[in-house]
């Protein structure tokens, strides 16, 4: 039944008044109280509850059913409370209460409760049916607790699809990538073959994870068991694809994507897809994409305009970055954010400045991004009292702290025009120095022949380093410098002091 049942549903119960009919013969009032929840009449369905004298497990998985998916979850929850108050036959929980009552749990992210509708499901025998159980794996999940999921998953004596890949994709969310990857196999292995659904969980949560080398061979598995991937697994490809600078690959998926005729894009997949265009340098595919926009009438939302903007900026044109940032009308901080960069990255930094001094003015908060971004501008302009001016008023003014990125821009700006000393000064305030920081204001001391400021720089590091990756940066910077007795000496260093570098690892 559908909202646009609702007419003839009144009209029957109209009849029913008029022609006196006892609604309470046959269960007729909870069927009524059914009709309604189901035409999504919360209204009516509620009055007609208070009526009823004894409503039976029909009208109460209805109401809660409803309620639930309409988000009233707590009010489903008090229905439910009321149910479990009941001490008719005709009212107790049933196999088709409790996954809802689950799904309540989740809408309120409230595990306790979750446990506690567990516990009356094993109270009253539920705990071996199979869509009851799936339901408490997914609660579970989705609340973060993981360990219960499990647990509950292995002691089903029975699993159907919908187990596996409701295990699968939990462990996806929680980012135990190699976990749903062993659960995939085993479903395999045990003869139980996944659904679209399983697939698009194991591609997705590789993809959003960076391993975009799996992702695709699983998705060329998938395309061989003819199964076609859909839209949000898709949208996570192509992210994947971007984030790890395989800019052609994402843009032939896009083009498969379209060719198949299956699937059509969203604003997800083009705000994802278009920094592919800047990665190239190529404003024809960048265009193209934009039309393609125009053509299929998709809204350009703020998302789609900042990665326009970008697009455009890093393809040099700015005209179009400027006339896509001009005709967006509700601008956030990240569309700012793309037009300051945007003037910075090709050198107009007084319009850039201007800009930012605008976004102020119009009650628009700048982030971290924003004050990196202007930063980076102020340095490749030269506008060191800017530059620093922006920098110690950070806290103040905008309420974020200078963190790395902030001072490596400050130290590019100060090395760049000479201020050594001071550029010396930031670097020893900075908590970790990485390398960036660190290289910058050593390439500084080369330019501007300050072999004495390198040789103290050094030497502060050596006293300064406490953690494996300290030495490690240490020793980058004489390996690059091409200063290989500074790197003996450094790992000679950690090896008397017993430091080491913890390595990095693959989920794979």
């Amino acid at each position: 039944m559908k909202p646009k049942a609702l007419k003839p549903c009144k009209q029957i119960h109209g009849l029913m008044l008029t022609h006196h009919i006892d609604t309470n013969v046959l269960s007729l009032s909870s069927k009524l109280i059914g009709a309604y929840a189901c035409c999504e009449d919360l209204t009516s369905a509620r009055l007609l509850f208070r009526q009823t004298p004894n409503p039976n497990v029909f009208a109460f998985n209805w109401m809660i059913l409803t309620l639930t998916f309409s988000g009233f979850h707590e009010e489903a929850i008090g229905y439910f409370s009321l149910f479990r108050k009941s001490r008719t036959n005709s009212a107790c929980p049933n196999e088709y209460t409790f996954p809802v009552i689950l799904k309540a749990s989740v809408g309120l992210l409230d595990v306790e409760l979750g446990k506690q509708v567990h516990g009356l499901i094993h109270k009253t025998g539920f705990e071996e049916d199979l869509s009851v159980c799936n339901a408490l794996i997914d609660m579970y999940g989705k609340c973060q607790d993981i360990h219960h999921a499990r647990e509950v998953f292995d002691k089903m004596s029975e699993r159907d699809v919908a187990s596996w890949t409701t295990m699968i994709c939990r462990y996806a969310d929680t980012g135990n990538i190699e976990e749903s990857v062993v659960l995939f196999e085993t479903m395999m292995s045990q003869g139980v073959k996944p659904n679209d659904f399983t697939w698009n969980a194991i591609i997705a949560a590789h993809a959003r994870n960076g391993d975009c080398s799996n992702a695709f061979e699983l998705f060329s598995r998938m395309s061989k068991e003819g199964l076609v991937p859909d839209l949000a697994t898709c949208n996570a490809m192509i992210s994947g694809f971007v984030q790890s600078q395989r800019a052609i690959e994402a843009l032939d998926l896009f083009r498969d994507m379209l060719i198949s005729g299956f699937i059509k894009p969203n604003q997800v997949t083009l705000t994802g897809l278009l920094p592919a265009c800047g990665m190239i340098g190529s404003i024809r595919t960048g265009k193209e994409i934009h039309c393609f926009i125009y053509r299929t009438n998709l809204d350009i939302n703020v998302f789609i305009a900042s990665a326009l903007i970008d697009m455009y900026s890093k393809c040099g044109s700015i005209e179009n970055a400027r006339y896509i940032f001009n005709t967006t009308p509700n601008k956030n901080t990240a569309s700012w954010n793309a037009m300051i960069g945007c003037y910075g990255k090709n050198g107009m930094v007084d319009s850039a400045i201007e800009l930012f001094e605008k976004m102020k003015t119009e009650k628009v908060e700048p982030n971290e991004v924003t004050l990196t971004t202007i930063l980076c501008a102020c340095s490749h302009g030269g506008l060191v009292e800017k530059g620093l001016e922006i920098f110690t008023s950070m806290g103040s003014l905008y309420g974020v702290e200078p963190n790395n990125e902030h001072c490596s821009c400050l130290v590019d700006l100060l090395c760049r025009h000479g201020r050594m000393d001071e550029a010396c000064g930031i670097v020893k305030r900075v908590e970790l120095a990485t390398d960036s920081i660190v290289g910058a204001f050593l390439n500084g001391c080369k330019i501007h022949e300050r072999r004495d400021l390198a040789r103290e720089m050094r030497e502060w590091l050596r006293t300064e380093m406490k953690k494996g990756g300290d030495f490690v940066t240490l020793s980058n910077i004489y390996a690059r410098d091409g200063e290989w007795e500074g790197v003996e000496e450094v790992r000679e260093v950690m090896k008397g002091k017993r430091v080491y570098k913890e390595p990095g690892f693959s989920t794979i």
